[in-house]
């Protein structure tokens, strides 16, 4: 029996579930299930020649399994605790062109809208990506991911959204497109052309370019095979696309078989929520002016809110109300929202930032780095936790207790021994 790997001894293996969950919400985000090892076992993980886990358990009783079996690869974990592999469930990783001065006009007290109005923020990122090429973009998309990985990122949310016309997005797409082919990482592409109206246009004809020529040129390259989507988003947001444009675009999507997932409730209150619950969306993003009436809805169709600390934090918003959310039932997920407003790629100072200014605990912002950001980009039936059948995606953490991921802010890169996608190592390379 030849199989890819086998990690023994470990001190502690963090499945996150195990009886086939798909999204853990409300009050199941504090339980997770934790395997500890005892004084004479440890435990041990098997990985198939597919990529996929075939065991979870102590030493001995896989030993006894697969007497006989050759491994492509064995590690010893001895003291070593194992999580599963970080799912970045919002990032906007294809551009060029860094917004460092932005940053300093923040901290003189410029807002987000105020850079937006000038003509900078999302304008100045959308020129440098038209007068990029494919190749400059895709060089440091690699680059990029590489980071997310040394961070315990293992499968990724990108999106399009800095081309604002069909050749722009188009490119960015296909950068997306060279990045499932040529890094390990697993890459969930959104199309997001509605990230902002374009310069010298308006909102409406913004809808209509994207309903009636971008829309379509795509989903014409989805079915020839050039191009995969596997969500739509908007950026519904005061004074870009309002409520019912974003209604018109999403739902055209969602027609295509795109998963809806999208910004809202950000700046200002839209009702976002609530029209995700309506289009029964995957998730809604951002959500820091999320109403009573919209959590009671996300949480009654299953929607799912992706919350990003490191956007709150970085322009001085008001958090979103995660507690409240996880008390009305809600799941909640975390992402990075990498961007050039954005720069942050780490998971586990998401998680860190997601304890103290959203006040979840560290459970709680385990499951939602993992099984929870998943179920937003609808593939928590193969990833976010380590069970049988589940491809083989974890980290192994230089610590017998995963806590010190979260504990030691900034220091993942002395906690994260090894990451494993699919059985493999990818992480140091």
């Amino acid at each position: 029996m030849a199989l890819r790997l086998r990690v023994r001894h470990a001190a502690q293996v963090v499945l996150v579930c195990c009886n086939g969950e798909r999204v853990l919400k409300g009050a199941e985000m504090k339980n997770l299930v934790i395997y500890e090892s005892e004084r004479d076992q440890g435990l041990s993980i098997v990985v198939d020649e597919g990529g996929k886990i075939a065991a979870v358990g102590f030493d001995g009783d896989v030993d006894a399994r697969f007497a006989g079996a050759q491994y492509e690869k064995e590690i010893d974990a001895s003291g070593c605790s194992v999580v599963p592999g970080f799912v970045d469930a919002h990032t906007h990783p294809v551009w060029t062109g860094d917004r460092v001065h932005e940053f300093a006009m923040k901290l003189a007290g410029a807002t987000y809208m105020d850079i937006h109005a000038m003509g900078a923020g999302i304008h100045f990122t959308v020129n440098c990506v038209r007068s990029s090429s494919e190749d400059e973009l895709a060089s440091s998309l690699c680059q990029r991911l590489w980071g997310m990985v040394a961070c315990g990122t293992t499968v990724v949310e990108a999106k399009s959204g800095y081309g604002l016309n069909l050749e722009g997005e188009v490119k960015m797409l296909r950068v997306l497109e060279r990045g499932r082919r040529e890094h390990p990482i697993t890459i969930s592409s959104t199309y997001c052309g509605a990230h902002a109206v374009p310069k010298g246009s308006s909102m409406e004809a913004a809808v209509q370019d994207v309903l009636e020529v971008q829309i379509p040129h795509i989903s014409s390259l989805c079915s020839s095979g050039e191009l995969c989507v596997d969500n739509i988003d908007v950026f519904c947001e005061k004074n870009v696309f309002d409520i019912e444009a974003t209604r018109k675009i999403l739902k055209a999507g969602q027609k295509l078989g795109w998963k809806v997932n999208f910004h809202g409730d950000e700046l200002h209150p839209t009702s976002s929520a609530e029209l995700g619950a309506e289009l029964q969306a995957h998730a809604v993003s951002h959500l820091e002016h999320i109403s009573d009436e919209g959590m009671q809805a996300m949480a009654q169709v299953g929607c799912v809110g992706v919350l990003l600390p490191t956007t709150a934090y970085i322009l001085r918003l008001r958090p979103p109300p995660a507690r409240k959310m996880i008390e009305r039932g809600m799941a909640v997920a975390l992402g990075t929202d990498f961007n050039p407003n954005a720069y942050c790629m780490s998971m586990p100072m998401v998680m860190h930032l997601a304890c103290i200014l959203l006040h979840m605990t560290m459970a709680e912002a385990l499951v939602a780095s993992t099984i929870n950001s998943a179920a937003a980009l609808g593939v928590s039936d193969r990833y976010g936790s380590l069970e049988v059948g589940k491809m083989g995606d974890f980290l192994i953490l230089n610590t017998s207790k995963w806590e010190h991921l979260i504990y030691k802010l900034g220091c993942h890169g002395e906690v994260i021994r090894y990451v494993v996608k699919g059985g493999r190592v990818i992480h140091p390379r």
